[in-house]
């Protein structure tokens, strides 16, 4: 028989109570009156014992939340129930963000198929795993986990408001990273060599790259009203973080801007073709990084695609390699810690989070990220 408990110091009543297999279960009550606690306890209870019925189960609930709480359980089908949250996420969430929740979407809505239809109730367990192992095919383990992250928010929040009376993407696991990707750093010959088959702006992308230490997102959406000269200063904000970094121009990279057109209006961007692409593209830099690798090839330094079938499909995963834009970045770091450069000074000049520097904070000083910047090699 189910019945009641309250734990020290809190002042919710505690369910506990037995399922159709005899297993014991504790879930909150959410009440505070013991009367009341009890009569969601029952519910708990009856609703165990449903024996896998769903609708049997539903329809308990229901009945009991119109009697105790005075009006009808909500209810919305899988597909409704995303879309709306989507338009939730679009308000508060970055655009490449919400670019990544609503790609994320669709494709859990596809693998639904005609179940994307149905009540968020019918969602089982063995959904969201069908729909994470069938991301595990077609991409990187981490990218995999993240689409899974992103679907247990969209039940997590289903569950708190009151469409779901139990999460079942709660018990579905991120899976261990079986194929760690490594990206290393450049070497200076190499750099020259990807500088030597690049046209002018993307000469200048791979220079910004280098000299601030920023992802290619970043560089493509910069400004001319973000590139004080006269200061030497770049001002910025990170996408993927929200940090705002107020970057030293390094010499070789003042050159750089010195020899570049400048538009007549400060917001124009200083990479036109990368920020059309990026702006066309929601934010995402896929097709970025595909030209960089294009560079890549023709400098000797990427195997090029053969672009013939391995019966993976389009959406096939696709091979790692320990080189791209993004080791521009490692290629910053790793020469100014050859150079001699504190870590701390390192990690607030390319805008690195540390768990173990946040502890021991060190006050980075504008003259500490000029002289870093200027350790950095002519190319």
């Amino acid at each position: 028989m189910a019945t009641v408990i309250k734990q020290p110091g809190s002042k919710f009543w505690i369910a506990a109570f037995r399922d159709a297999t005899g297993k014991q279960h504790r879930r909150s009550t959410g009440e505070t009156t013991k009367t009341r606690a009890l009569e969601v306890a029952k519910q708990f209870e009856r609703a165990s014992k449903g024996k896998g019925n769903r609708t049997r189960v539903r329809n308990t609930f229901a009945d009991f939340y119109r009697e105790h709480f005075g009006i009808d359980l909500p209810f919305s089908n899988v597909r409704t129930y995303c879309q709306n949250w989507l338009s939730n996420r679009k308000v508060e969430t970055a655009k490449a963000t919400y670019s990544r929740y609503k790609i994320t979407v669709e494709r859990f809505l596809e693998s639904l198929g005609e179940a994307a239809e149905t009540d968020l109730n019918e969602i089982t367990k063995s959904h969201i795993t069908a729909f994470r192992d069938s991301c595990l095919k077609r991409h990187a383990t981490r990218t995999a986990n993240i689409y899974l992250k992103i679907i247990r928010m969209v039940f997590r929040s289903a569950r708190l408001d009151g469409y779901l009376l139990q999460d079942p993407a709660e018990g579905v696991k991120t899976v261990k990273n079986r194929e760690p990707l490594t990206r290393r750093p450049f070497s200076i010959d190499e750099l020259r060599s990807i500088l030597a088959v690049a046209d002018p702006e993307w000469q200048s992308l791979i220079k910004f790259g280098l000299y601030t230490g920023q992802r290619l997102s970043d560089v493509a959406s910069l400004s001319w009203s973000q590139i004080d000269l006269g200061r030497d200063e770049i001002r910025l904000t990170t996408r993927k973080t929200g940090k705002t970094l107020l970057i030293p121009i390094a010499a070789p990279l003042r050159e750089q801007l010195l020899s570049q057109p400048t538009g007549d209006h400060p917001r124009e961007p200083v990479h036109p073709r990368a920020y059309g692409t990026l702006h066309a593209q929601n934010g995402r830099v896929g097709t970025l990084s595909n030209q960089f690798t294009e560079l890549l090839v023709a400098a000797g330094l990427r195997e090029p695609r053969d672009h013939q079938s391995r019966g993976i499909g389009r959406g096939g995963k696709r091979a790692g390699m320990d080189t791209s834009f993004h080791s521009l970045r490692h290629t910053a770091v790793s020469l100014l810690k050859d150079a001699g450069i504190p870590d701390s000074v390192v990690m607030a000049l390319v805008g690195h989070d540390s768990v173990t520097m946040s502890q021991h904070y060190t006050h980075v000083g504008k003259e500490s990220l000029a002289n870093a910047a200027a350790k950095l090699p002519e190319l």
